[in-house]
C-alpha cells in the first residue's frame, strides 16, 4: 500500500459524502445516479485491497452490518413524547394564546411551523460524531435498537461533518419514502411477482424494523431531522439555530420550516402552503407548531406524554384509487394553461371525485402521468382533489406519454412559456377562454358578488359577444338576456 491509496480513500469518501449532501439536502445533484455508483464501486475495490483501511463510518458500509438475530432494547437519553394535536385553526390560536400566558403577556414569542412527516420517528446518537446507535421510538421511554437498518437510510449521515464533534449528540428525525421512491419500488415487486406496498408509511415502518441490513438497503429510504434529545454543549439556542447547524453538519431538514412574530402570521403561512402540497415528492399529514426559542421550550415544560411547547396542527386527509380517463387544458384569466384530469368516479371524502388538478405540465411530466393510468388522488383539508402518484405497476399495456399543448385550445394563439417558471400561457388578451374566467372571477362571491350571473350565463355572453369586459355587465338590457338559456327558466 502506499500513501497516494490511501489519500484516493480519503478523496473519495469525502467526494461521496459531497455527493451524498447535495443529494439528500439540497436536491440538487450535480453527477448522474451511474457516476455516483462508479464513485462508490471504485472506494469499494480500494477497501477489499485494502481492509486495514476500512472505517465503520465509510460509506461502504452501509450495508456492511450482519443481521441480528432479534431487536434489542433502548432507552433513551430523554423521552421521544407524541404531540398533542388540533385539526382547527380557532384551537391551534387559542393553544397559542394559552402558551404565550403560562409565559408571560408581554414576552415575546417566536413561533415556528414544520411540515410534519408521515414517516416513522427515530432516534440517532452520534458519539464523537460518528453514528453509534439508531433506535425506534418505542413507548417514548424505551425503544428497539435499529442502528443495523439505519446506517442504510440515504441521508443519516454515519459521520457529522463537525471539526470538534461532542462526546455524545442524540438527534431527533423522521425516517420516510417518497412517492416516487415507492412507484419504482413497486414496479420492482410486480417485476418479481410480489404483492404491491400500499403506502409510503408502511413501507418505512416495516423496513426499518428488518433483521437484515441488505434487505432494509434494497428499499430507498430516506431521513429528516427535525430535534435534538441532546445537544451535547452546542451553542444551539432555538428550532432555527438548529436547522442551520443540521444542514451545516449534514443533516437533513424538511422544506418550509419557517419561523414568525404571530401565530396569525404562522396561520397564514400554512394556509398558502395547504394548496402547495402537490408539489412534494413525500407524505405529510399536516404541520407542526413549535415555541422557537430552546429556553421558552424549558420554561414551557412537558406533560407525562407531550411537551407544552409544540403542537400538531394536522388536517384530514382522504385518499381513493382510480382511472385516468383523459387529460384536458383549462385556460385561466391570467391565460395559465392547467392540465386537468378527467377521472372515473370515485367517492372521496364523503362527495363524488370526476377530476384532478394536475397544475402544471411539469408536474405530468414528473409523474408520468398518462391516460388509462390508475393513479391515487388525495384531498388535504378543503383543497380540491390532486394526483399523489401513478400506480406504474399496474399498467398492463403501453400508453401513450401525455405531451402539452402548443396552442390555446380556444384562441389557436400559440402558447408562450414563462422564462423561469413551470406555466405555459396563451398571450391573447381577447381569448375567450380568458374573457370568460376574468368575468366569472368579477362576478364571484370574492369579488362583486353579482347575484345570478353565474357559469352558464356568462359563457353565453361571451360566446355572443354580448360581454368582452366588465364594462359591458353594465351595458346589458332585459332584451339582451331574455333570449339566454338561464337555469331555473
Amino acid at each position: 500500500m502506499t500513501d497516494s491509496t490511501a489519500s484516493r480513500i480519503e478523496r473519495l469518501r469525502e467526494q461521496i459524502r459531497e455527493h451524498d449532501r447535495r443529494y439528500y439536502i439540497e436536491a440538487a445533484a450535480v453527477i448522474s445516479d451511474l457516476d455516483y455508483d462508479r464513485l462508490l464501486e471504485e472506494l469499494r475495490q480500494l477497501e477489499t485491497a485494502h481492509p486495514e483501511l476500512i472505517t465503520p463510518e465509510s460509506p461502504t458500509q452501509r450495508v456492511g452490518d450482519a443481521a441480528v438475530d432479534e431487536l434489542t432494547s433502548v432507552r433513551h437519553v430523554r423521552p421521544m413524547l407524541s404531540m398533542d394535536n388540533t385539526y382547527s385553526e380557532g384551537d391551534l390560536a387559542a393553544w397559542a394564546a394559552r402558551t404565550a400566558k403560562q409565559l408571560g403577556s408581554d414576552e415575546p414569542i417566536e413561533w415556528v411551523l414544520e411540515l410534519k412527516i408521515d414517516g416513522v420517528a427515530v432516534s440517532l446518537a452520534y458519539d464523537d460524531g460518528r453514528l453509534a446507535q439508531g433506535a425506534t421510538r418505542g413507548s417514548g421511554l424505551v425503544g428497539d435498537d435499529i442502528t443495523h437498518t439505519l446506517r442504510t437510510v440515504g441521508g443519516v449521515p454515519l459521520q457529522l461533518s463537525l471539526a470538534s464533534p461532542p462526546p455524545r449528540l442524540d438527534v431527533r428525525g423522521e425516517v420516510y419514502m417518497t412517492n416516487s421512491d415507492l412507484v419504482r419500488l413497486n414496479e420492482k415487486q410486480a417485476a418479481e411477482g410480489l404483492p404491491a406496498f400500499a403506502n409510503t408509511r408502511n413501507v418505512a415502518a416495516g423496513s426499518i424494523r428488518l433483521l437484515d441490513p441488505k434487505l432494509a438497503a434494497a428499499r430507498p429510504l430516506r431521513f429528516f431531522c427535525h430535534g435534538l434529545g441532546d445537544a451535547g454543549g452546542l451553542p444551539i439556542h432555538s428550532q432555527t439555530d438548529l436547522f442551520a447547524w443540521a444542514v451545516s453538519v449534514g443533516l437533513p431538514v424538511a422544506p418550509w420550516s419557517q419561523a414568525f412574530p404571530s401565530i396569525e402570521a404562522l396561520i397564514e403561512y400554512g394556509r398558502e402552503q395547504i394548496e402547495a402540497l402537490h408539489e412534494l415528492d413525500f407524505e405529510v399529514d399536516g404541520f407542526v407548531v413549535k415555541v422557537n426559542s430552546f429556553q421558552q421550550q424549558r420554561r414551557l415544560g412537558s406533560t407525562s406524554k407531550s411537551p407544552r411547547w409544540a403542537i400538531a396542527w394536522k388536517f384530514e386527509k382522504y385518499e381513493a384509487t382510480t382511472t385516468l380517463a383523459r387529460i384536458r387544458v383549462q385556460v385561466g384569466r391570467g391565460g395559465t394553461v392547467t392540465p386537468v384530469a378527467d377521472l372515473e368516479p370515485v367517492q372521496l371524502a364523503g362527495t363524488t371525485v370526476s377530476r384532478a388538478s394536475l397544475h402544471n405540465a411539469d408536474e405530468v411530466a414528473r409523474k408520468d402521468v398518462r391516460v388509462g393510468d390508475v393513479l391515487v388522488v388525495e384531498k388535504a383539508g378543503k383543497v380540491i382533489p390532486h394526483v399523489v402518484r401513478v400506480e406504474k405497476h399496474l399498467r398492463t399495456k403501453r400508453l401513450t406519454k401525455w405531451s402539452p399543448p402548443t396552442e390555446c385550445p380556444e384562441c389557436h394563439t400559440p402558447l408562450v412559456r414563462d422564462p423561469e417558471g413551470v406555466y405555459i400561457r396563451c398571450p391573447n388578451m381577447h381569448c375567450p377562454a380568458r374573457q370568460r374566467e376574468r368575468i366569472k372571477f368579477f362576478a364571484s362571491r370574492g369579488a362583486m358578488e353579482i347575484e345570478g350571473l353565474g357559469e352558464k350565463l356568462v359563457e353565453q355572453l361571451v360566446e355572443t359577444g354580448l360581454v368582452r369586459d366588465y364594462a359591458d355587465l353594465y351595458r346589458l338590457t332585459s332584451n339582451d338576456l331574455l333570449p339566454l338559456e338561464r337555469d331555473g327558466a
